[in-house]
C-alpha cells in the first residue's frame, strides 16, 4: 500500500490518541490524592495544567506549522505528549505529574495541524469527508478513553495506563513521520515571539480564573485580579498584533465576519458539547438514594458515553455530504440545533438509563455535524498558508468554551444541592438547569452560524487557490 493512502487513517489515529490522552486521567482523580500523598486541590492541577498548556500551544504550534512545516510540528507535538506519558508512568510525585500533563497539552494542536495537512495533500473530492472524520476524532477518542482507562485502573497498577499511552504515542509519532508527506505550503517569516508570550500570558490569566473560580471564589482577589490581568494583557496583545508585520494571529482575518463568527460559533458549540459529558457522568454515578441517580461505576459510565463516540464515527461522512451540498454554514446550524434537541430529551427524562443514553447520543450527533463544519468554514475563508494557525485559533475558542462550560455547570450544581447522609449532592433540578443552559447556548450557536455571510456555493470544496483569492479579496474589501 502506498504511504499516501495511509495519510487519513494515521492522522485520525493521532486525533483519537490526543482525545484519549485528555480523558484517561479522569478515572484516577478520586484516588490520586492517596496515590500521590497530595491534596485534592493539587491533583486538580493535572487537569488544569493540560487545559492551560493546550490553550496556549494550539495557536502557537499552528503558526509554527504554517511557517516551518506541519508534519514536523505535528510529530513534535505527539512526541511531547509521549514524553509526558513516560514521565507519568515513571513517577508518583505530584509536581512531576503536573509538569508531565502540561507537556501532554501540546497534543491539543494535533487536530488543527492534521486538518491543514489534509487541505494541502488531498484532492477536493476526498477533502470534505477526511476533515469531517478528523474533527470527529475528538469525541471518538473521549468516548473510548474513559472506559479504557477505567478498566486499566480497576484491574492493573495505575502507572500501566500511562505506559500504554506512551506506547501508543510513540506509534503515532512514528506513523506520522513515515506515512505523512511534509506539506509544501509555507508562510515564511520571523516567528512572532512577543505575540506568543503575550497570548500565553493572557490565556493563562483568563483560563486560570475560569477553571479555579469555583475553588478560590469568584469574587476573590486572585480571581478578579486574573480576569483584570487577562483584559489588560489581551488588549495590549491585540494592539501589538495589529502592528506586527508577521503576527502570530492575523487579526484582520479574524475580524472578518466569515472567520470571526465561525470562532464565536466554535466557542458556543464547545460550551454546549462539553456540558453533555460533564453532567451525564455525574448524573449516572449519583447514588440511588438521591431518587434519580443510578449508582453506576466509572466503567459503566464510560460505556454509557460510548454510543455517542460510535455515532460520531458513523455520522462524520454524512456531515461532509451535507456541507458539500448545502454548505458548512447550514451543517453547523443544523448540528447546533440537534444538540439543543438532545438537551430537550435530557430535560424530558433523566431518570431512565435508555433515555439518558439516547439524549447523550443525540447531543453527540449534533456535535459531529457542528465540529466537522467548523474547520471547513475556516478552510474556505483563509489563505492556504494560514490554515494551521487559523484552525488553531478555532480549536482554542472551543477550549475556552469547554472551560467556561465546566465552570458554569459546577456553579449551577453547587447552588442546587440537598443533603444526603450529611453531605451535599446536586439535585435533579440542578442537572435539568444545566441541560437547559447548555441547550440555550446551542441555540445561540445555531443563530451565530446562520449569520455567517458569504458561504460558498454548494458543489464541493473550492480549491486552495480559489480560497486564497477569496480571502485576499475580502481582506482588501475590509481594509
Amino acid at each position: 500500500m502506498e504511504r499516501g493512502r495511509l495519510t487519513v487513517p494515521v492522522l485520525a489515529f493521532g486525533g483519537i490518541l490526543m482525545a484519549v490522552m485528555q480523558t484517561v486521567v479522569v478515572p484516577l482523580l478520586p484516588d490520586l490524592p492517596r496515590l500521590t500523598n497530595s491534596s485534592a486541590g493539587a491533583v486538580s492541577w493535572m487537569v488544569t495544567a493540560t487545559l492551560l498548556s493546550g490553550a496556549v500551544l494550539t495557536p502557537v504550534l499552528g503558526r509554527a506549522g504554517d511557517m516551518y512545516g506541519k508534519r514536523r510540528v505535528l510529530t513534535a507535538a505527539l512526541a511531547l505528549m509521549t514524553v509526558g506519558s513516560v514521565m507519568c508512568a515513571l513517577s508518583s510525585d505530584i509536581v512531576v505529574l503536573i509538569a508531565a500533563r502540561a507537556l501532554q497539552g501540546a497534543a491539543a494542536s494535533v487536530v488543527p495541524l492534521s486538518i491543514s495537512i489534509l487541505r494541502d495533500e488531498l484532492p477536493p473530492e476526498r477533502r470534505g469527508s477526511a476533515v469531517a472524520l478528523m474533527s470527529s476524532t475528538v469525541g471518538i477518542g473521549a468516548a473510548l478513553g474513559l472506559p479504557l482507562a477505567a478498566l486499566v485502573v480497576q484491574y492493573a497498577d495505575w502507572h500501566t495506563m500511562f505506559w500504554l499511552t506512551s506506547a501508543l504515542g510513540a506509534l503515532g509519532a512514528t506513523a506520522v513521520w513515515w506515512a505523512v508527506k511534509e506539506s509544501p505550503v509555507r508562510e515564511p517569516g520571523r516567528f512572532d515571539v512577543p505575540g506568543a508570550l503575550g497570548l500565553a500570558a493572557g490565556l493563562v490569566c483568563l483560563l486560570l480564573g475560569v477553571s479555579q473560580g469555583g475553588q478560590w471564589g469568584w469574587g476573590s482577589v486572585r480571581v478578579v485580579g486574573l480576569f483584570l490581568g487577562a483584559v489588560v494583557v489581551l488588549a495590549l496583545w491585540w494592539w501589538q498584533q495589529l502592528r506586527t508585520e508577521r503576527p502570530l494571529v492575523d487579526l484582520r482575518l479574524v475580524s472578518r465576519p466569515r472567520v470571526g463568527l465561525s470562532h464565536v460559533a466554535a466557542l458556543l458549540t464547545g460550551f454546549a458539547f462539553y456540558a453533555n459529558s460533564l453532567v451525564t457522568a455525574q448524573l449516572v454515578q449519583a447514588p440511588k438514594a438521591t431518587g434519580y441517580g443510578l449508582g453506576l461505576s466509572i466503567v459503566e459510565t464510560g460505556l454509557c458515553l460510548l454510543p455517542g463516540g460510535v455515532t460520531m464515527l458513523v455520522f462524520s461522512p454524512l456531515s461532509a455530504r451535507i456541507s458539500a451540498t448545502r454548505g458548512p454554514r447550514i451543517t453547523l446550524a443544523l448540528g447546533a440545533a440537534v444538540i439543543a434537541c438532545g438537551y430537550a430529551v435530557r430535560i424530558a427524562d433523566s431518570r431512565d438509563l435508555w433515555m439518558i443514553i439516547l439524549g447523550a447520543t443525540v447531543v453527540a450527533t449534533g456535535t459531529t455535524l457542528a465540529y466537522s463544519a467548523l474547520p471547513t468554514l475556516i478552510l474556505r475563508a483563509v489563505p492556504a498558508e494560514q490554515t494551521a494557525s487559523a484552525n488553531g485559533v478555532n480549536v482554542l475558542m472551543r477550549t475556552i468554551g469547554q472551560a467556561t462550560s465546566s465552570a458554569a455547570v459546577a456553579a449551577v450544581l453547587v447552588h442546587h444541592t440537598s443533603l444526603l447522609g450529611g453531605a451535599p449532592v446536586p439535585t435533579l433540578h440542578g442537572y435539568l438547569l444545566a441541560f437547559a443552559m447548555a441547550g440555550a447556548i446551542a441555540l445561540a450557536a445555531c443563530a451565530a452560524a446562520l449569520t455567517i455571510p458569504g458561504d460558498p456555493a454548494s458543489g464541493g470544496t473550492p480549491t486552495g487557490g480559489d480560497r486564497t483569492r477569496d480571502a485576499r479579496d475580502e481582506a482588501l474589501e475590509g481594509a
